[in-house]
């Protein structure tokens, strides 16, 4: 973002081989991910409220006493490891944009996904910070393949991480023949839906047909499908790790093979758009899970928390982004007209 507000005038910070590059204007920050104030404060409401109806469920003294025993190793272990997933995550998106013609650079990319990440802490939803970085990245490059980078790059992984949730459901302890018939019935259905997509192509000049069409080439292409599933898949395993690291920092040691099968269920209940950030329905999934496996709901409670509160933190550089974006677009707007 610094070479962005260095260059001020006259380049943005992406380069596409389809037209010249305009700048990124940072009064331009706030317009996709433009949230209505009753839109915020209710789901400011919403995750109050299910954290005061988790308080009701759980120990909260028994939670307190899990959080302020934090491990620092650990935690410094985890934000470790939410790097080297921003690196990775920013690659990937680095990878699909290539794939339908825009240039963008590593750091770049690495930059604005940091912001991404603060924006989507901080705003209702869960994507408001990837519709801002859709956003910035198609006012300096083409908008039509900028967005649909985006949205190929995060729904990729999104699909990975079902079907891992899917498996993990399968495994559980408590679901039993009746209840694995339907998760598998449902996988099946999600299968038939997949495959006939695949089958039935949209029109072409369609906004689905030109994201079928970008799709093709950035995601399913024979020499791409493999890269981009394994680098989904290193995500994923990033963000289950990440909770793991979290599990471990409250001083929580259940044996991995009890751990991991409640992980991915967990992280999924953060894609409900109903509060921020996940807070609320992510801990009363973790209570509610832990409970019915046998574990403790406190601990599950404990290890939610702290998984937020270590990918918050995470994010932190984010505001370094935000602040030269808004530095430059003040600047910008305080240039006075050329003659």
């Amino acid at each position: 973002m610094g070479r962005a507000a260095g260059r001020g005038r006259g380049a943005g910070r992406f380069r596409s081989r389809r037209r010249p590059p305009r700048p990124l204007g940072a009064a331009r920050l706030s317009q996709p991910g433009h949230v209505r104030p009753w839109v915020l404060a209710a789901r400011l409401a919403v995750s109050v409220v299910a954290l005061w109806l988790v308080a009701r469920f759980v120990d909260v003294a028994a939670v307190l006493s899990r959080l302020s025993a934090l491990s620092p190793a650990w935690v410094a272990l985890g934000l470790a490891v939410s790097v080297l997933q921003v690196g990775v995550l920013a690659w990937r998106w680095r990878l699909t944009a290539a794939r339908l013609g825009i240039d963008l650079p590593l750091r770049d990319a690495i930059g604005e996904y940091y912001l991404s990440i603060l924006l989507n802490q901080l705003l209702p939803g869960g994507v408001a910070g990837d519709v801002s970085r859709a956003w910035r990245h198609a006012r300096a490059t083409t908008t039509g393949p900028a967005v649909r980078a985006v949205i190929l790059e995060r729904a990729s992984a999104q699909v990975v991480m079902t079907l891992v949730a899917i498996v993990s459901v399968l495994v559980l302890p408590w679901a039993g023949g009746a209840s694995r018939a339907a998760i598998a019935a449902a996988g099946v259905l999600l299968g038939g839906l997949a495959l006939r997509a695949l089958v039935r192509r949209p029109e072409s000049d369609s906004v689905a047909g030109r994201l079928w069409s970008d799709a093709r080439r950035a995601v399913l292409a024979p020499d791409a499908i493999a890269t981009q599933l394994a680098s989904a898949l290193v995500v994923v395993v990033s963000y289950i790790g990440v909770f793991l690291i979290a599990a471990r920092a409250v001083g929580i040691q259940t044996p991995l093979t009890s751990l991991l099968p409640l992980i991915a269920p967990v992280l999924m209940t953060m894609l409900v758009p109903v509060t921020i950030a996940g807070w609320g329905v992510r801990e009363a999934a973790a209570a509610a899970l832990w409970g019915l496996v046998g574990l403790t709901p406190e601990d599950g409670a404990a290890i939610s928390v702290a998984y937020g509160l270590l990918v918050l933190v995470a994010s932190a550089p984010g505001l370094i982004i935000l602040t030269r974006t808004l530095i430059a677009g003040r600047d910008r707007r305080e240039r006075p007209p050329r003659a």
